[in-house]
């Protein structure tokens, strides 16, 4: 059994819905309650960085992304980020070549609204982690991209290959 860090940087994933004026917003990370009900048996640590929407990303957060992939002592990684940018921080872990195996996930949906993709595409990416070589992916929607080979089709709501 594998030992995961999970990091949570944004992005719909964590965004919650506020009924009073209809915004999304972030507050703290979903993934505490995530991993409550989907049950992993995998341990899993939790790293909380700023939660963003992937548009209002920079270098420096990307950066900031990297770092904690870094600083991790396990060598199974989990990045929930934001879909807009996400293979734009792929490319920043992958260039990196950290000798983990990374996997960077998120949702289309918010985890706390209905129908959303959050808890699947966080239990492929679990499942997915424990048995990829070193490298860093982009799991979405039961697919698995190189982080050197993926783009958002933003027209289909959904990831593919370059």
């Amino acid at each position: 059994m594998k030992n995961l860090r999970l990091i949570a940087s944004g992005g719909t994933f964590d965004k919650r819905y506020n009924p009073l004026n209809g915004s999304l917003t972030f507050t703290v990370t979903h993934l505490h309650a995530v991993l409550q009900r989907c049950r992993l048996n995998v341990p899993a640590t939790i790293t909380e960085l700023p939660l963003l929407d992937s548009l209002d990303m920079q270098e420096t957060d990307r950066q900031r992304v990297l770092q904690a992939c870094v600083n991790a002592p396990e060598s199974h990684v989990i990045v929930i980020h934001g879909t807009d940018t996400m293979p734009e921080t792929a490319q920043v872990l992958g260039k990196a070549n950290i000798g983990k195996t990374v996997i960077i996930t998120g949702a289309m949906v918010p985890y706390d609204l209905v129908d959303s993709d959050a808890l699947f595409n966080l239990g492929f990416a679990a499942a997915a982690v424990q048995t990829l070589p070193v490298g860093v992916y982009v799991a979405m929607g039961g697919e698995l991209f190189s982080w050197d080979n993926v783009r958002k089709d933003k027209a289909a709501g959904r990831f593919v290959t370059l």
